[in-house]
């Protein structure tokens, strides 16, 4: 995942003062929270919009099973396992995870098989403990070896402050992990799996004639996704996912609330913040030309140009002047130029500040033109 941008300090204060007259903070601060870590991020530019405590090390809890989702997901994709599979639900599963535990359960039987499309649901829809100790115990053959599993796969994608010693989430002091981990997790399953995604924003599932609703307070409220968690020791935590209208995307944690009802309340006022308070400002779309850059000795005098996809911005809603842009030539530019070479750059200012420059590609070839033309421009230079 590429390094997520963060905002500078005047662009902190802008959003404070156009968050204050919206009625959503503070007039000390742009955003507040009584969450213990928060981290906010715009999924398609990987902008982070909000942060508190983002890489402070906190328990896991049912968090975890993001991880676990993850490993079996990855399990399915390499062809290890079947959606059809069935794995036998052990009496370590049933004993730790079952009824008798007291905790989050998928009811599983004792003995019974279960295959791992219920497994999924019952983990990312009931957060049941012990359909992740079915699951890993299915997969790697005990809990140590599924842990390695999620370990190794925490090591790849950067998650420098999480460590898992199960995979369900209860109590380990080993086991821990980052609000900024968490959304970096939640954000690689949205773009890598999403013929698996839109489980998590299913409200229930019915297993062994047991039906149980998500405890994701904001599917009512527009989210898709993706998971809460609670212990004593960690507190009241989630990670979700929402649109706004336009399709824009974010991704949102946070962690160590008192109650279910803070919890609901916390991640409501995050959820608006990231849906009404920012906006995308479109540069330059994906398949439109930035302009034409002049190119010497071709059968044409210039080539248009394009960048690699859209540029855009992500900012708090209605709050600069426009912004201006400039094609700058890679020096001067030579035929033959192929299609897709790098042939300037453009140069974003806004109230004469550079805060952004993109490379450019040439949108179309420009092959060499003959002896005879390049000698005809030649004097016609010389006269310009």
């Amino acid at each position: 995942m590429a390094r997520l941008a963060r905002f500078s300090l005047p662009f902190t204060r802008m959003l404070a003062a156009l968050l204050v007259a919206a009625g959503l903070s503070a007039p000390a601060h742009a955003f507040e929270t009584t969450a213990h870590a928060a981290v906010l991020l715009d999924f398609d530019t990987d902008t982070i919009l909000f942060e508190k405590n983002p890489d402070d090390e906190v328990p896991p809890a049912s968090l975890s099973k993001l991880m676990t989702l993850l490993v079996i997901f990855d399990e399915l994709k390499r062809g290890a396992i079947r959606m059809d599979e069935t794995f036998p639900v052990s009496e370590h599963a049933w004993r730790t995870g079952g009824a008798a535990s007291g905790g989050s359960t998928m009811f599983l039987p004792l003995n019974s098989q279960v295959s791992v499309a219920d497994l999924i649901k019952g983990i990312a829809i009931q957060s049941g403990n012990d359909a992740t100790i079915v699951a890993a115990e299915g997969i790697a053959g005990s809990v140590p070896a599924f842990a390695e599993m999620m370990n190794r796969r925490a090591q790849e994608l950067g998650l420098t402050h999480s460590h898992f010693v199960n995979p369900h989430g209860l109590p380990d002091p080993a086991q821990r992990v980052s609000a900024r981990d968490l959304v970096t997790l939640a954000a690689y399953i949205i773009r890598t799996y999403p013929e698996h995604y839109p489980l998590f924003s299913e409200e229930e599932f019915t297993f062994n004639g047991i039906t149980q609703r998500s405890r994701n307070p904001l599917l009512s409220l527009g989210a898709d996704g993706l998971k809460t968690g609670h212990t004593s020791e960690a507190g009241y935590g989630l990670v979700a996912s929402a649109k706004d209208d336009g399709g824009r995307r974010i991704v949102f944690a946070m962690t160590g609330m008192k109650t279910v009802g803070e919890r609901a309340t916390q991640a409501r006022a995050l959820m608006t913040l990231g849906l009404r308070g920012f906006e995308n400002v479109v540069i330059l779309k994906s398949d439109e030309t930035a302009g034409e850059v002049p190119v010497s000795g071709g059968v044409a005098a210039s080539v248009p140009v394009r960048a690699a996809g859209e540029i855009r911005f992500i900012e708090p809603r209605g709050s600069g002047s426009p912004y201006q842009t400039e094609i700058v030539p890679v020096g001067t530019i030579e035929a033959p130029v192929p299609e897709g070479r790098r042939v300037a750059q453009m140069r974003i200012t806004r109230d004469g500040a550079v805060v952004r420059e993109e490379p450019l590609y040439a949108a179309a070839e420009v092959e060499r033109a003959g002896l005879l033309q390049r000698m005809q421009e030649q004097v016609l230079g010389y006269f310009r």
